[in-house]
């Protein structure tokens, strides 16, 4: 999977996760950053790269998907060279870090395997029977087992909103103090603004979605800033469920409309069909999570693919696109999708461009740290090294076909929102 030569990369403006920096040239070798400077890095015998003005950004990660066959060659050809996994089962996720492991043309992914949830909770209907909880005592059993599993982080549900069955207060916080003692992230799924404030009293780490059954207050934000958790909204996923069209505007975007493959296009474009009574407008969404923004919250990019109008990797665009909408700035966004969910998920050897770091990369043509759409313009990426070959990704008959049954199921899931007794979050796979 390495390459054996060096490579440097000249004449390139580098956003290093965090800052433009003033360097002008990257090397790297063996799949590792090995120098950056202002003026040439290159040694006798290097691949030379002329980036002619482009800008170079750490791979990008998304902090929230869920594995579907394809997932992960369809997300590297579009510069996420890392996901996180929110939710599959242990099979799928040993053959997917397993396929990580040993071939450089798919992202690397981390995974939470099987959330924690009470029996018939939400994800039940998305998925074949898996182990749930009904108290406390059980906590440290469930997260051993989830240990034991090769999960790397913990996924909790949180259920209140009335929707669905739920696991109640104290569960969740002894299944978040049961995670910490060993060393785990603990991401907390909410549907509601009541839900978010249940999981910020449980002591998470990360909130999954921003709630729009109502409005987040500034004292609640508050909050979330102080105790240092972190949100990511999953605007992309949310956007369609509530009947916009983002889909449909990725897919009209001929800068990634040339290298999506004629089945994920089509997943595109069958998210969103107009407003749904009972739904709530997209704009909430946007107001909330503006709310965030202003008291000072990290925030992480994740689209929640592949829900309705979502795809791999192309949707992660998307939804720097909606972030620098609510009111942060390209060069927020872009750290969104790099250096911060490697913080966050201690993740201590990518989502940086330095020395010693993971020759992850994504050069773009554009200057994204003023237009946050330019990510789109890519003109090449390394996945540890190794320059990824960028045509887009057709899925074998088999691979269709267990997509499209997964796809069945989410829009099963969002179908029966309204059905539901009172408020709405988001409803899609985790």
């Amino acid at each position: 999977m390495k390459p054996s030569q060096a490579t440097t990369i000249v004449n390139a403006r580098v956003f290093d996760g965090a800052r433009l920096r003033d360097w002008t040239s990257v090397r790297f070798a063996d799949g590792i950053v090995t120098d950056c400077a202002t003026g040439s890095t290159a040694q006798d015998g290097d691949e030379l790269i002329d980036a002619e003005g482009g800008a170079i950004l750490p791979g990008l990660i998304d902090s929230h998907v869920h594995l579907v066959p394809g997932a992960l060659s369809q997300a590297l050809i579009f510069g996420v060279t890392t996901v996180l996994d929110m939710f599959s089962k242990p099979d799928v996720v040993a053959a997917a870090k397993q396929q990580a492991g040993t071939r450089s043309d798919v992202a690397d992914v981390r995974s939470v395997g099987i959330g924690a949830t009470a029996p018939g909770g939400h994800p039940s209907v998305m998925y074949a029977p898996f182990p749930t909880l009904t108290g406390p005592e059980q906590a440290e059993q469930f997260v051993a087992d989830r240990v034991a599993e090769g999960s790397d982080y913990l996924k909790i549900f949180s259920g209140t909103a009335g929707r669905w069955p739920s696991l109640d207060l104290e569960t969740i916080t002894g299944l978040t103090a049961a995670a910490h003692s060993r060393g785990l992230v603990v991401v907390a799924h909410i549907s509601s603004v009541a839900g978010v404030r249940e999981v910020v009293s449980a002591g998470v780490d990360v909130v999954a979605h921003v709630p729009v059954d109502g409005e987040l207050d500034k004292a609640l934000a508050q909050r979330i800033a102080a105790a240092g958790i972190v949100v990511g909204p999953t605007l992309a996923t949310i956007e369609n469920v509530l009947g916009e069209r983002g889909g449909a505007a990725v897919a009209g975007d001929p800068r990634l409309a040339e290298i999506l493959g004629d089945a994920w296009a089509r997943r595109l474009t069958s998210g969103a069909a107009g407003p749904r009574q009972g739904m709530p407008a997209y704009s909430r969404a946007q107001e909330n999570v503006s709310r965030l923004v202003d008291a000072g919250v990290t925030l992480l990019a994740g689209t929640d693919a592949p829900n309705p109008g979502t795809v791999f990797g192309a949707s992660l665009h998307r939804e720097l696109e909606l972030l620098v909408r609510c009111g942060i700035t390209p060069t927020q966004a872009l750290t969104a999708a790099t250096a911060a969910p490697a913080r966050v998920f201690n993740l201590a050897d990518r989502g940086r461009i330095a020395p010693g770091q993971r020759a992850d990369f994504v050069l773009v043509h554009g200057d994204p740290l003023t237009d946050i759409t330019a990510t789109r313009a890519i003109e090449q990426i390394w996945r540890a090294g190794v320059l990824c070959d960028r045509r887009a990704s057709v899925a074998s008959a088999a691979e269709t076909e267990e997509v499209d049954a997964f796809y069945a199921q989410v829009a099963k899931a969002v179908a029966a929102v309204p059905e539901r007794r009172s408020g709405f979050g988001p409803t899609e796979t985790g």
